[in-house]
């Protein structure tokens, strides 16, 4: 692996860490029929796995940089990290449905954020055996081998995690080139799908989070990807509202032929 550019290797190596331990966390949980509730007015599921994970990563990753604001998506929101410069982003178990049904799609994410952009990410399956991780200026990495998105092959149908509801939307022409892959639970792994070059593009529907997206964001980035509004701009993070539009990611090749016929939506 390259370096992490700048002053975040060492934040790098850090999130590996606490990300691996609690991917361990969890993995003791899995396919065990763990506790869960159900939180919200979608009624989406949290388990004692992803407690548990969360107190994981909260021991490792704020006693060693105290001075770090905190995101998770299973600890209350604490308005004090509007004043970080740099936090954490943190979900204990990106798709946990798919973790609750005993399914392997679901990942640990863990993110820096500085100055309301991602420099570090980390996405750990273990049930797959595989590990994400990039940082800003240092490309992308899985398993210990570069990654890189997918160029488009002429004449070959794009691949695409999208719902059904936004892909009708596309002029028929266009969504006659794309083809819809099987639904993938966690959409951080969804991002990172792209970020490995084994699907397209994705587009997201409204309401995802922070915790959903900053590690899977750099890691995209620092494979070729962007992920990006409809109206073509980078996210920023850390803001008071940490819910986003809909949202959609490919390569950088692919990304303006999304927009160009999404713009309807």
């Amino acid at each position: 692996m390259g370096d992490a550019a700048g002053s975040w290797a060492e934040d790098l190596d850090l999130i590996r860490a606490a990300a691996s331990a609690a991917g361990e966390v969890a993995m003791g949980f899995f396919g065990k029929s763990p506790e869960v509730w159900y939180k919200n007015e979608n009624r989406s599921p949290v388990s004692a796995a992803d407690f548990a994970a969360n107190e994981k990563l909260a021991q490792m990753l704020r006693a060693a940089r105290p001075n770090y604001g905190w995101l998770s998506e299973e600890t209350e929101d604490d308005a004090a990290r509007l004043g970080c410069e740099t936090l954490f982003v943190v979900d204990p178990i990106d798709g946990t449905r798919a973790f609750i049904a005993g399914l392997d799609t679901w990942c640990v994410s863990v993110a820096v954020v500085h100055r309301a952009v991602p420099v570090a990410g980390v996405l750990v399956a273990p049930a797959l055996g595989e590990d994400f991780w990039a940082a800003a200026g240092a490309g992308a990495w899985k398993n210990g081998k570069a990654i890189s998105v997918s160029a488009p092959v002429r004449g070959a149908r794009l691949q695409l995690a999208a719902p059904e509801d936004i892909v009708s939307r596309f002029e028929p022409g266009f969504r006659a080139g794309v083809e819809r892959i099987r639904h993938v639970p966690s959409l951080a792994y969804r991002l990172a799908m792209i970020a490995d070059g084994r699907i397209d593009g994705t587009l997201v529907k409204k309401n995802s989070h922070d915790w959903d997206l900053a590690a899977a964001d750099i890691i995209l980035a620092e494979a070729g990807g962007q992920l990006v509004g409809l109206e073509g701009r980078p996210l920023a993070y850390n803001r008071e509202t940490v819910a986003h539009d809909t949202l959609c990611a490919a390569s950088a090749e692919v990304l303006p032929h999304l927009l160009a016929n999404l713009t309807r939506i």
